[in-house]
């Protein structure tokens, strides 16, 4: 992919941190790398690639916490509009991670709460790491935890990990952002099961309400539409096969059906 977004102009960290989308929906798609190629090439006149210290694919670490009875995953295979993600994100470029509450509305909306975590190590994850009164990281986060997550903190446990590298876009008007991740793979912390997504491409359209967006024209050409992917909801489906998936059978079919291609 280098050698196409070596066209696209570029942005900087600092300058993405000043792009605030007030009224943000998000709205995924699903696709593979050799249509990415594609749209990337179609898209170069109309936004900028993000770029850290002369990289413009940016690799990603995360781990996701859930219940005993998996409460957060049950409610989003069920298809409650309204619910929550606790996870922790780590950018390796910036070096930086970050505890993250992420909680979608009835009406689509997504909102994400987060907090900085200075002593987590991505390179050495803490697979046993919980949150209970007794440990000294929940001291450091109980406050924000208190304020913006709806579930028991004290209970929760890391369930999946997954690691993805990410290309970030934005528009020239700095209306949207569009976030490319690929090259995805999911291990379950709980029965060592580990999954590699191949080809899959997810792109991630978030935008300041309705305004007009240039990639939706060229994802209609190419005849990406959307559908959704919960890199959490999919990564823990795909390597636990105990798991509740019958909302999400045809979606996990569609993922097969690419990732043979």
């Amino acid at each position: 992919m280098t050698d196409i977004l070596s066209l696209y102009d570029s942005i900087t960290l600092g300058e993405m941190s000043g792009i605030r989308l007030m009224n943000r929906t998000d709205t995924k798609f699903v696709t593979t790398k050799q249509m990415l190629r594609k749209l990337l090439l179609l898209a170069k006149d109309d936004y900028c690639t993000q770029e850290i210290d002369g990289e413009r694919i940016a690799p990603y670490y995360t781990v996701y916490f859930d219940t005993p009875d998996n409460a957060m995953y049950c409610r989003h295979e069920t298809g409650h509009a309204n619910r929550q993600k606790l996870r922790i994100r780590s950018y390796a470029k910036s070096g930086q991670s970050f505890l993250e509450v992420k909680t979608k509305n009835n009406h689509g909306r997504t909102h994400k709460k987060r907090v900085t975590m200075p002593t987590f190590n991505p390179q050495e994850p803490q697979h046993d790491l919980m949150f209970r009164p007794q440990d000294d990281c929940f001291k450091d986060y109980e406050e924000f935890l208190a304020n913006n997550l709806r579930y028991d903190p004290t209970i929760l446990t890391p369930k999946v990990e997954n690691h993805f590298n990410r290309i970030t876009l934005v528009n020239k008007q700095k209306t949207e952002r569009l976030t490319i991740d690929f090259d995805l793979a999911f291990d379950n912390i709980r029965n060592g099961q580990h999954m590699e997504m191949g080809s899959i491409v997810i792109i991630e359209l978030k935008r300041d309400g309705r305004q007009p967006s240039p990639i939706l024209k060229h994802l209609m050409l190419l005849g990406i539409k959307p559908m959704g992917f919960s890199k959490y909801v999919i990564g823990y489906a795909l390597t636990d096969n105990t798991l509740r998936r019958n909302r999400i059978k045809p979606r996990l079919r569609k993922i097969a059906k690419l990732m043979a291609q």
